[in-house]
C-alpha cells in the first residue's frame, strides 16, 4: 500500500507556519534597519519636545517654595486679605527660601504674573528675617506694601499648585480673577492673539502668493521640452544653494530707502520719494514668499509631471473648451500637489523667525519672534512652551484639515 505524503507539511512543520516565521525574521530585520533612526528620533526630537511642552502646565516654583501659604490660602475667598495665620505661614516660607536661596525663584515666577513684584519679593525675603513674633499680617504689610494688595495673593494661589493653566491662558489673554473664574486680561496686555492672529494672517498671504506665483511656473516646467525644463529646474533650486539668513540679508539690501528698488523707482519717476519697504509687512511678506516659492512650486510639478498630456487631449476631442477642460479635468487631478505644496509652506511660515526679526517692524513680528523673547530674554519657559504649544496644534489641525479635504482619496473628477 503506497503511502501519499502531506503536500503541506515540509520536514514535520507546515508551510503555513514556514511562511509566518519567514515573514516574522523579514520584519525583524526591517526593524532593525529603522531602529537606529528611530532611536536617534525619539531622543534627539521626541523627549525634548515632551518635556518642552509639559512646561506649559508644571511649574512647581510656588508650590515648592511656598507650600505652608498655597496651603492656608486653599480656603480663601478672595474678598479680603487673608488672615492672621496665612501671614505666618508666608513669614514661615519667605524664612526657608531665604535659607535655600529660593526667593528669587519665587519672586522670578510671581514677575510673571504682576510686573516688577521680583525685586519687592526680595526684599520681603531679606526684611522677613528681623520678624519673629506676631503681629505678622501688621509687619509683612510694613515690610513692602505689596502683601496689602489683593492681586499678589490671588496670583499666589493661582500658581500655587504644581499643574496650573495659567500659562495656557496667558497666550490667549485671559486669566483666573480672584474667585477662580477665566476672564479676560485688560486691553493693555492683551497682545497674543492678535500676535497669533497675525502670524497665520501671513502665513496664508505667503502661502497664496506662492500658489499664485508657482503654479504656472510649474505648468511650464511639467510641459515643456526635457532641456528646457531641466534648465528651468536649476534656476528654482538655485535658492536652496544659499542660507536662509544670506536671502534674507539680500532682501534687507533691496528694501532700504537708499535701495536698488527705491532708487530705480524714483529714476524712472514712478516715486518722487523712497517707498518705505523695509521693517514693515509688505517687506517681511515678500521676502517670505521668495524664500518659500520653491517650497510650493516643486510639489506641485511632481504631479504635473505624473499628469499625461493624453487627458487633455481628449478632453478637447470631445468639446470642451481650453478653459473648460483644464479646469474640470487638468486642475483637480494637481489638487494633491497644491494641497502639499501649500501645507509645507503654509507650516514652514508659520514658524519663521529670522525674516521677520530682520525686514518686518515692531508690528509684523510673528509667533516665534514672541517664543525666542521668553526664552531668551525673560528666561519665561513655561510661556515659551504655551507659545510653542499653540504653534504644534494649529500644525496638527491644518494637517487633519489638509487629510480630510484634500487627501488624494478625496480627488474625483468631474
Amino acid at each position: 500500500m503506497a503511502v501519499v505524503a502531506d503536500v503541506g507539511v515540509i520536514d514535520g512543520m507546515s508551510l503555513k507556519r514556514r511562511l509566518a516565521i519567514a515573514d516574522r525574521r523579514s520584519k525583524m530585520r526591517a526593524l532593525a534597519l529603522v531602529l537606529p533612526l528611530l532611536l536617534f528620533i525619539v531622543v534627539s526630537f521626541a523627549i525634548p519636545i515632551v518635556y518642552f511642552l509639559t512646561r506649559t502646565v508644571y511649574d512647581p516654583s510656588i508650590a515648592a517654595n511656598m507650600p505652608r501659604t498655597v496651603a492656608a490660602l486653599e480656603a480663601w475667598s478672595g474678598q479680603e486679605l487673608p488672615t492672621e495665620e496665612t501671614y505666618a505661614a508666608l513669614v514661615a516660607d519667605l524664612k526657608d527660601a531665604q535659607k535655600s536661596g529660593s526667593v528669587a525663584l519665587i519672586g522670578k515666577r510671581l514677575n510673571y504674573e504682576i510686573n516688577a513684584i521680583r525685586s519687592k519679593i526680595m526684599s520681603s525675603g531679606r526684611k522677613v528675617e528681623k520678624i519673629d513674633s506676631p503681629p505678622y499680617k501688621e509687619k509683612m504689610i510694613a515690610a513692602d506694601k505689596v502683601w496689602a494688595d489683593i492681586l499678589t495673593w490671588v496670583k499666589i494661589k493661582e500658581t500655587g499648585h504644581t499643574l496650573n493653566d495659567s500659562y495656557v491662558l496667558s497666550v490667549f489673554d485671559h486669566e483666573r480673577d480672584v474667585e477662580g473664574n477665566i476672564v479676560s486680561v485688560p486691553e493693555n496686555r492683551a497682545v497674543y492673539v492678535a500676535i497669533l492672529l497675525r502670524t497665520f494672517y501671513i502665513s496664508v498671504t505667503v502661502t497664496l502668493l506662492t500658489l499664485f506665483l508657482g503654479y504656472p511656473v510649474a505648468y511650464v516646467l511639467a510641459n515643456s521640452p526635457e532641456r528646457i525644463a531641466n534648465l528651468l529646474i536649476i534656476l528654482v533650486l538655485v535658492p536652496f544653494w544659499t542660507s536662509l539668513l544670506v536671502r534674507t540679508t539680500a532682501w534687507f539690501v533691496l528694501l532700504q530707502d537708499n535701495g536698488p528698488i527705491n532708487d530705480t523707482l524714483i529714476a524712472s519717476g514712478i516715486a518722487t520719494e523712497p517707498w518705505h519697504l523695509i521693517f514693515s509687512r509688505f517687506g517681511t511678506i515678500i521676502a517670505m514668499t521668495h524664500i518659500q516659492l520653491p517650497f510650493t512650486l516643486l510639489p506641485i510639478y511632481a504631479v504635473m509631471k505624473g499628469i499625461s498630456p493624453a487627458y487633455m487631449r481628449a478632453a478637447r476631442s470631445l468639446g470642451g473648451g481650453p478653459i473648460y477642460s483644464f479646469m474640470r479635468v487638468y486642475f483637480p487631478l494637481t489638487l494633491p500637489g497644491i494641497g502639499a505644496g501649500c501645507l509645507l509652506t503654509l507650516i514652514l511660515s508659520l514658524g519663521y523667525y529670522i525674516t521677520p526679526a530682520l525686514v518686518g517692524g515692531p508690528a509684523d513680528q510673528m509667533m516665534s519672534g514672541v517664543i525666542a523673547s521668553a526664552m531668551n530674554q525673560e528666561n519665561n519657559w513655561g510661556k515659551a512652551s504655551a507659545l510653542g504649544a499653540v504653534l504644534l496644534f494649529s500644525t496638527l489641525i491644518l494637517y487633519f484639515i489638509y487629510n480630510k479635504l484634500v487627501g488624494i482619496d478625496k480627488v474625483k473628477l468631474g
